[in-house]
């Protein structure tokens, strides 16, 4: 059952990763007046026009544009615009080296913290492994460590 649970967030970050690597969001930056007023504009639609599909007051789709180009705007209000404006408000998380090398790395780095703390000990002890056969362990618990939530948990990572 555990090894299901493994194999189904292995393909979970695989498909997310196919998906969210289709398209480069990241070329995609918003206009320096925000979505809801670039596209108003060009839609060539006035403040109360669209105030009006919004059923909401002219001030309220001026607040909205500032909340915008300030970051602050909240989903549901950008869908409502969207929606007025007849477009689709697209929202994504995109991770910046993919879902399954972050989790690759982050299992390292725990294993890699891990395995050092274990190396300092056992040399104080005169029981030390050589290089190589450090970074074989190191490489050997990673692997172990994928999909594993503890990986996440940072109070047990020290250096």
């Amino acid at each position: 059952m555990h090894h299901m649970k493994r194999t189904q967030r292995s393909q979970a970050r695989s498909a997310l990763d196919g998906k969210l690597s289709a398209v480069d969001v990241r070329a995609i930056t918003p206009p320096t007046v925000g979505w809801v007023r670039a596209i108003r504009d060009a839609l060539g639609m006035t403040t109360r026009q669209l105030a009006r599909r919004m059923g909401v007051a002219p001030s309220t789709v001026a607040s909205l544009e500032q909340s915008e180009r300030a970051g602050l705007v909240q989903l549901d209000t950008l869908r409502r615009a969207a929606d007025a404006l007849d477009c689709d408000l697209v929202y994504a998380l995109v991770p910046r080296i993919g879902l399954s090398e972050s989790v690759r790395r982050r299992a390292y780095e725990r294993a890699y913290h891990e395995i050092m703390r274990v190396d300092r000990t056992m040399r104080l002890e005169a029981h030390g492994v050589g290089n190589e056969q450090l970074l074989i362990r190191i490489n050997d618990y990673a692997a172990q460590l994928v999909d594993s939530a503890p990986i996440w948990d940072d109070r047990d990572v020290r250096g």
